[in-house]
């Protein structure tokens, strides 16, 4: 979660970046295309580079109480590198020996993933057994902590170098390539169906019944596969093909954006009779119009709340299967994969969707859908809360 959330920046960036491409190349401004072609190739196209680092980093750090995680960053992303088949380049002057993007991109994140989860793991293995140079009191300790790291450096950099070697004697002929056929491409097509998506809001929704963050503790997990479909779609999108998923994080987060829950808040503001819920719709309309539900969610609450299990737990679930239909039928065109910021106003959210019928789908989904879904369960609580507040006149 914390490599992910690390990215998210990079990934952005990069998102803006194939869209402004996109647009300046159709305006014939070759060179602005080109330079925003390079920022989406350094970010989301580099983005298994940084995840072969923040893996190592995070799980070190989260181990070692005295240690960043930086040298266990270093040296997964060095392993991450040994273990990337170089190419050439041919030229008049000859050839020289390059690395090649493939494995730098999306088809590169779970070998990275892997890779930074094992070195992290060796790393940490290597320091709790003292297996360091330790230098004499007094020495500063950037000096000390450099030599700490000179044994796992080679230990770990010797292996890598080893299983490299290794897979060239395969038909797979490197590491990435046989994470990228054995896992990557079937979790993909399973990650990649609605199923799979409406199984990942379910459960989501069914832990923020009970209190815990679901988005926190699920997205995490299903991230890495959704994002991979997203640069997939996001390369298309930026060579003017069709784009080949339907789904990805990027539908995800447009699509089930706030919980869907702006629709109850508007039921608070408007249709409540109950001081008590047209008094939580004003103090919630406000964040709900940016996708900040936490103070509806937790101050009707609709934790632990059995008047609202059914919408809260299904509503994500509905706006998904519409989505997908109106896709399917055309009405919508597919997501070209670009990552909004979180906190964006309704709308504006979806807009880095790549088409206006995107933000459409968003505006219907939360000012006309969700207000339907919620308001047979409101109406029913609204006026139980109504009967209570005059009861106690």
């Amino acid at each position: 979660m914390g490599a992910m959330m690390t990215l998210l920046g990079p990934i952005i960036l990069g998102s803006f970046a194939v869209l402004g491409a996109v647009y300046a190349a159709k305006y014939n401004l070759t060179a602005i295309a080109n330079l925003l072609g390079v920022v989406n190739t350094l970010t989301i196209g580099s983005m298994a580079l940084y995840l072969a680092f923040l893996m190592a980093k995070f799980l070190a750090n989260s181990m070692l109480n005295d240690d960043d995680g930086t040298a266990a960053g270093i040296i997964s992303l060095m392993s991450f590198l040994i273990m990337t088949p170089l190419g050439k380049i041919v030229s008049k002057s000859g050839s020289v020996e390059a690395i090649p993007t493939t494995w730098l991109s999306s088809q590169g994140v779970f070998s990275a993933i892997i890779i930074g989860l094992l070195v992290g793991r060796g790393y940490v293995y290597i320091k709790r057994h003292g297996w360091t140079i330790k230098m004499p009191e007094g020495v500063p300790p950037m000096v000390s902590q450099a030599f700490a790291s000179l044994i796992p450096s080679i230990v770990i950099g010797v292996i890598a170098a080893i299983i490299s070697f290794i897979f060239t004697l395969t038909s797979w002929n490197s590491f990435h390539q046989m994470i990228f056929n054995l896992i990557q491409t079937p979790l993909s097509n399973i990650g990649g169906s609605v199923w799979a998506m409406i199984a990942v809001t379910l459960l989501m929704q069914i832990l923020w019944f009970f209190g815990i963050h679901g988005t926190n503790v699920i997205l995490p997990l299903v991230t890495p596969i959704w994002l991979s479909l997203d640069m997939q779609n996001l390369a298309a999108f930026k060579a003017g093909k069709e784009v080949p998923n339907m789904f990805g994080l990027a539908f995800f987060n447009v699509v089930t954006w706030g919980g869907t829950a702006l629709g109850l808040v508007l039921l608070m503001l408007f249709v409540s009779k109950s001081k008590r819920y047209k008094e939580m719709g004003r103090l919630a309309i406000i964040p709900s119009l940016f996708g900040i539900t936490e103070p509806v969610i937790f101050g009707t609450p609709l934790v632990l709340n059995f008047d609202f299990l059914v919408p809260f737990v299904t509503n994500n679930t509905i706006a998904i299967i519409i989505a997908m239909i109106s896709t399917k039928l055309g009405i919508v065109a597919p997501f070209s994969g670009a990552q909004a910021v979180f906190g964006l106003p309704l709308g504006l959210h979806a807009l880095v969707g790549g088409h206006i019928s995107i933000v459409f789908l968003q505006l219907f989904i939360q000012l006309v859908l969700s207000p339907l879904l919620w308001f047979p369960w409101f109406k029913r609580a609204d006026r139980k809360a109504f009967i209570e507040e005059n009861q106690t006149k």
